[in-house]
């Protein structure tokens, strides 16, 4: 069910949509301090120490990088501070880069090593996404440190900033936990960049935008976007599970955002999909045919113009 025009004007003036997000900071660092505390500190067997790793891991992915995520659309310097900080805590801070500058301009297209194949597993595409979203955020710092008239490697670049930043993130847990801790948080932020991408992985796998010129495509639209407007996964995830809205219009805050019919659908909440793509041949039989049918239904109905209409309103 999406908000009348009246309820989204006043969830767009509700701090308190903002307030949590900002919450989630402390939150999150309180979180890590108690892990790496217990892990040094408390006499306890392997496999609660192997509990605490998983449990940091959930929260690395679905309040360090997703929370992240949300403000890294904000243009406000506070908000873009903020989810630094929680992509710090995952390692992976050059998600901001890739992701607003890369990911949501290439998104649906052979070019974007976030957007899944028609037939890619999950494992290649890990490989893949993680690889060349890396290569590709050092591409567009170095580009933009160029803009502004200093040399690529300088200090000015954000990529080496955020490199070292993080070398000294893990540098100061390493002398003040110990290694044993370094390699719990270090297992830790990986589980949570694989939990990021197995999100990237079932949001657009195996759709594509057209081409319409060399190296253009058409306008990103929400048939490019797989989406889910189950409860669980929306409330999980502050609604990136509406993510055809989001990546439609990215600077529409996530309480706002819209579920549309003529989206294509997935089957399940995004808990389910996460778990059904780690089987690549389950996957394949419930999802091949599902992008066979949307490429069908595409070549007889025109949605593009519907959905166009609807969305004016919100560009205005």
């Amino acid at each position: 069910m999406n908000l009348s025009e009246a309820e989204e004007e006043l969830a767009k003036k509700n701090k308190w949509y903002d307030v949590l997000l900002y919450l989630v900071v402390p939150f999150q660092y309180i979180g890590l301090a108690v892990f790496l505390y217990s892990i040094t500190y408390v006499q306890q067997p392997w496999i609660d120490i192997v509990g605490k790793t998983l449990v940091m891991g959930l929260l690395c992915g679905v309040m360090g990088i997703n929370v992240g995520h949300e403000l890294g659309h904000r243009v406000n310097k506070l908000e873009q501070f903020l989810a630094k900080s929680l992509l710090l805590t995952s390692l992976y801070m050059h998600f901001i880069i890739e992701h607003n500058k890369g990911h949501h301009k290439r998104v649906a297209t052979p070019e974007d090593p976030s957007s899944a194949r028609y037939g890619e597993t999950l494992y290649a595409f890990f490989f893949r996404s993680i690889v060349f979203s890396y290569i590709s955020a050092w591409k567009i710092a170095n580009n933009d440190t160029r803009k502004k008239g200093y040399a690529a490697f300088s200090i000015h670049n954000e990529m080496i900033q955020f490199q070292l930043i993080q070398i000294l993130f893990l540098t100061i847990i390493y002398f003040i936990f110990g290694w044993l801790t370094m390699l719990c948080f270090l297992v830790a932020a990986i589980q949570g960049i694989l939990l990021l991408e197995t999100v990237n992985y079932i949001e657009h796998y195996g759709l594509q935008r057209k081409q319409v010129s060399e190296n253009k495509y058409e306008r990103a639209m929400p048939e490019h976007s797989w989406n889910s407007n189950h409860v669980i996964g929306r409330v999980m995830l502050f609604e990136l599970s509406r993510h055809s809205d989001h990546h439609f219009l990215a600077s529409r805050k996530y309480q706002i955002l819209r579920h549309h019919d003529h989206s294509p659908q997935m089957p399940t909440g995004y808990p389910g999909m996460m778990i059904l793509a780690t089987i690549p041949p389950a996957w394949f039989y419930v999802m091949n045919r599902r992008v066979k049918n949307l490429h069908e239904s595409s070549a007889n109905v025109d949605t593009t113009s519907f959905i166009s209409k609807q969305y004016s309103k919100a560009e205005d």
